[in-house]
């Protein structure tokens, strides 16, 4: 059985969300803080403070779904950029979250002149 229809977009909402919310207040999230519809065709992914938790809501054209995973030991690997609140990420991207992999990987470095 297939839990939901592949998702167009998966957005990864970079601040830390209060997990005393639930899906009404992750709706709010959504639409007040990514200025996105709920209703869209896609995953809308949230974490607490310390990252070791995700929640994932999504809608299944029947009512909202939310997904939610704790980690024991460790914490997600989250990118960080104060000037963005979210990013869409791949499927991919998602599976390496979720994983435990990092999402970003490295950065491109710019050099103007090679030193020996």
């Amino acid at each position: 059985m297939k839990m939901f229809v592949e998702p167009s977009q998966i957005y990864l909402y970079l601040d830390a969300v209060d997990f005393r919310k639930s899906i009404n207040g992750l709706i709010v999230v959504v639409e007040q803080q990514l200025e996105l519809s709920p209703f869209m065709d896609a995953l809308f992914i949230f974490s607490n403070k310390k990252r070791d938790k995700l929640k994932v809501l999504y809608w299944d054209k029947t009512g909202f779904a939310l997904w939610y995973k704790r980690l024991e030991k460790q914490r997600f690997k989250w990118p960080t950029d104060n000037e963005l609140t979210r990013l869409v990420l791949s499927e991919q991207q998602l599976n390496w979250l979720l994983g435990g992999y990092d999402i970003i990987g490295h950065r491109p470095l710019q050099y103007q002149s090679v030193s020996l």
